[in-house]
C-alpha cells in the first residue's frame, strides 16, 4: 500500500466535485483504514484568525493574528478546527506528526499560543477536513481524479491561495494547459 502522508493531492480538471475543483490537499494521514487531509488553497470568505479568536474568547496581543485566514479544510466536520503548521512548534501530546516535516494540532493551546504572538513560524488554520474510506483515495487516484506531488512548505503556507494549484503543477513540471480530464489504460 502506498503511503501519501505528507504529500499533496492536486485536483485534476475532470474531478467532477465542485467542492474540490482546483484543490490542493495536504494528506495528513494515510493508512489501510483510509486517509485524511486538509485543503490548503481555499480560504473561508471573510474569516480571519482574529475573528475566530474573538469568537472563542481567546485574548490576544494587540494586532496579533498574523494575517492568517481560515481555510475550508474539507467537507467533513466543518465546525472542527485544525492548525497545519511547521515542525518548530512542538504543541501538545495530541499534535500529529506528519511526514515531510509538517505537524497538525487540533487543540486550543496552539490558538492561545498564536494569539500571544508565539506558536509556529508557519501555520494554516482549516475548518473541516477531507476524508476517504479504505482504498477510496487509491481508487480516485487510479480514476485520474488526483495527481500526487511533494509538498514544499513555501507552497503550502503561501498566502497566495489562488496560485497554489498552478504552483503545485509547475512544481511537478506540468503545464496546466496540457492536462486532460480523460484517463487511459495501456
Amino acid at each position: 500500500m502506498m503511503d501519501l502522508s505528507g504529500k499533496l493531492l492536486v485536483a485534476m480538471p475532470g474531478l467532477g466535485d465542485p467542492r474540490f475543483e482546483r484543490s490542493v490537499i495536504l494528506v495528513c494521514a494515510h493508512s489501510q483504514n483510509g486517509a485524511m487531509g486538509l485543503i490548503v488553497n481555499k480560504p473561508a470568505p471573510d474569516l480571519a484568525l482574529t475573528d475566530l479568536l474573538d469568537q472563542l474568547g481567546i485574548a490576544r496581543v494587540r494586532g496579533d493574528g498574523r494575517g492568517i485566514h481560515v481555510h475550508f479544510g474539507g467537507p467533513v466536520e466543518r465546525g472542527r478546527g485544525f492548525v497545519l503548521h511547521s515542525a518548530d512548534y512542538a504543541g501538545s501530546p495530541a499534535t500529529m506528526r506528519i511526514a515531510s516535516g509538517y505537524r497538525m494540532t487540533a487543540t486550543l493551546d496552539i490558538l492561545e499560543a498564536m494569539a500571544q504572538g508565539q506558536g509556529p513560524a508557519s501555520a494554516l488554520l482549516a475548518l473541516g477536513y477531507a476524508g476517504w474510506g479504505p482504498r477510496q483515495l487509491e481508487e480516485e487516484i487510479a480514476r485520474n481524479d488526483w495527481l500526487t506531488a511533494d509538498a514544499p512548505a513555501d507552497l503550502v503556507f503561501s498566502p497566495d491561495n489562488p496560485a497554489k494549484w498552478l504552483g503545485a503543477l509547475r512544481h511537478m513540471g506540468i503545464d496546466a494547459l496540457t492536462l486532460s480530464p480523460l484517463s487511459g489504460r495501456a
